[in-house]
């Protein structure tokens, strides 16, 4: 009998409180007592850490709002947390890898809690891709307690959080409230009136709990001095796969800077292809 459950290889973080890489776990009144991880150990996972947390009912606005946010922060070699539960969490996960970033996903159960269908396929990625899952407990059972206890790790880890979507009774306001405590710098994204999941995201920034992530583009303007794929693409427009064989590197991480280019407008794509938008002389 074949079962479709998969249970990931998994160690015990020893002499966790003694390790600089999870010292801001150390800021939370109720630092976990014990940390298990699967995935390779690398301590320059934490060292710049991004929450995205949101809805469970994810939205096409939500999933756009991740689209748009997270090539930006991979670009910028920040780590992507969140909790893996399904909804902005698992797509922000996913995100992340598709566009060669690393991500943490931090559990609402034990770590040697069975994985099958799309769970096991997005913790496979995560692991694959240079990420972790980590949890406090070894074989506890998600229940209606464990994931709003599994929020404060979500946002000690980070120097910033970002509510995506939410509504007014929601577990991510539960991260928002403990961001302001730990006195991290929250953001939330704004959403229309008319939506139930902007309810909460709206009231973070009306009662000036949150500051608003408006979505506005990185001040960046980039040479090809800082970077050798504006200089191949001088000529004639290039597919992903093609300015890949030509750096040398690996598509997905030639796909993360393509999407921070077109999104500061230094690139078009058409057809699979990229095109600078001007020529820079420098």
């Amino acid at each position: 009998m074949v079962c479709s459950k998969y249970m990931l290889p998994h160690r015990r973080v020893e002499n966790w409180k003694k390790l600089p890489e999870l010292a801001k776990l150390t800021d939370l009144s109720n630092p976990p007592k014990e940390l298990y991880f699967a995935g390779t150990w690398d301590p320059g996972i934490f060292s710049s850490c991004v929450a995205i947390v949101g809805s469970r009912r994810m939205t096409d606005y939500g999933r756009r709002v991740i689209e748009k946010i997270i090539p930006r922060f991979v670009f910028e070699k920040k780590t992507i947390v969140s909790g893996f539960m399904y909804g902005v969490d698992q797509y922000a996960h996913e995100v992340c890898i598709e566009n060669g970033g690393r991500t943490i996903a931090v559990l609402g159960w034990g770590i040697t809690r069975a994985l099958e269908g799309t769970d096991r396929k997005i913790a496979e990625r995560i692991v694959s891709s240079g990420g972790l899952l980590l949890s406090e407990w070894k074989d506890q059972k998600p229940t209606l307690w464990t994931f709003p206890v599994r929020n404060r790790i979500v946002a000690a880890l980070s120097e910033d959080i970002i509510v995506v979507e939410a509504a007014v009774k929601s577990g991510s306001l539960i991260t928002a409230n403990i961001a302001r405590k730990l006195k991290r710098r929250l953001w939330a994204v704004p959403g229309a009136i008319t939506s139930r999941l902007s309810g909460g995201t709206n009231m973070l920034i009306g009662q000036g709990y949150a500051k608003m992530w408006s979505g506005d583009p990185p001040q960046i303007h980039i040479t090809k001095s800082d970077d050798p794929l504006l200089a191949i693409l001088e000529g004639d427009g290039l597919t992903a796969n093609d300015i890949a064989r030509k750096l040398g590197k690996p598509v997905s991480e030639i796909g993360a800077q393509l999407s921070l280019l077109s999104v500061t407008g230094q690139l078009t794509e058409q057809g699979g292809k990229y095109y600078l938008n001007y020529v820079d002389q420098n």
